[in-house]
């Protein structure tokens, strides 16, 4: 993909929110530039499909309140400044675009990474996504340990969110597990990648970055939100052919994960738990009502994988 759609994509990424729908439609009608242009209102933007006027001068106030930040020149700064920090910017078309994100109906416009692009992405059907809890019990941290590990010593990259509890094992236990043969694990962020959230996590994030990634569909400088956050979620789903959630309340966001997984037709798996316990709530939910299918180690996960 030429540098025109490459600086027009890393620009949407910061001007367009992921459930913008009228942005999304704008893109599929003209394609990422002119999009890029007309939203800037540098070109004329008229009525097209079943969207009318008065929702594109809509779009066009939400789109750029502040036109000057999404200057060419601003726009190759961040691309350049990316690239300091040891990664890149991709975009579909792009050898190591993750195609997994194809399947999302709102894929991201570009992906932002830093890390070992070298040894690529997985492949769905070799990655799997174990996610659960921030406020995990020691049964959910050992579990999430021994199936990121289990699941690494297989050769199956293990995609979590960098979060406390179960996603911080879940990566530890993946590097431990290493093959060295690809990624270890993925980790995908909510917010810009010039600052790592949690905080706390900033020893594991560059122990990742040294045989993974760390990827975000948010520009430098983003803040990561709740609304970030779900929307980071689908994002998780999609890379990988397996969401597991290992420990989770009812109303935790892994939920959320694991239904992006079942829209886009990849297996949902859920680990036990105590029935006294509120953190196993969700999983015996996800089970019960037929979402996810019952595991309680990496093999299993992997089982799901291979079918």
């Amino acid at each position: 993909m030429n540098d025109e759609n490459r600086i027009a994509r890393a620009a949407l990424t910061r001007m367009f929110t992921p459930d913008d729908d009228i942005a999304r439609q704008l893109v599929a009608r003209h394609g990422a530039h002119p999009a890029y242009r007309m939203a800037l209102r540098a070109r004329p933007l008229f009525p097209f499909w079943n969207i009318p006027a008065e929702e594109l001068s809509d779009g066009l106030d939400r789109w750029a309140p502040r036109p000057r930040e999404l200057d060419t020149p601003i726009i190759e700064a961040e691309l350049k400044a990316i690239k300091n920090l040891g990664g890149g910017f991709l975009v579909p078309g792009d050898e190591h675009w993750p195609e997994g994100l194809n399947d999302l109906p709102d894929a991201p416009y570009g992906l932002w990474y830093v890390g070992n692009i070298d040894q690529g992405i997985p492949a769905p059907h070799q990655a799997a996504a174990v996610t659960g809890s921030r406020d995990c019990t020691s049964y959910g941290a050992a579990v999430a340990g021994d199936m990121g590990h289990g699941l690494a010593q297989q050769g199956i990259c293990v995609v979590s969110g960098l979060a406390y509890g179960i996603d911080t094992h879940a990566h530890r236990g993946a590097l431990a597990g290493t093959t060295g043969e690809g990624p270890a694990t993925i980790a995908v962020l909510a917010g810009g990648l010039d600052r790592v959230y949690p905080s706390g996590n900033a020893d594991l994030a560059a122990a990742i970055k040294g045989t993974g990634l760390i990827v975000s569909e948010q520009p430098l400088r983003t803040a990561p939100t709740r609304r970030r956050f779900l929307a980071r979620n689908r994002i998780v789903a999609a890379l990988a052919g397996v969401t597991c959630v290992v420990e989770a309340r009812t109303r935790s966001a892994a939920v959320n994960t694991a239904h992006h997984a079942e829209t886009i037709a990849r297996h949902v798996a859920a680990v036990p738990g105590s029935v006294h316990s509120a953190h196993s709530s969700a999983c015996h939910a996800l089970v019960k009502d037929g979402t996810a299918v019952l595991v309680s180690d990496a093999a299993d996960v992997a089982e799901l994988l291979a079918n």
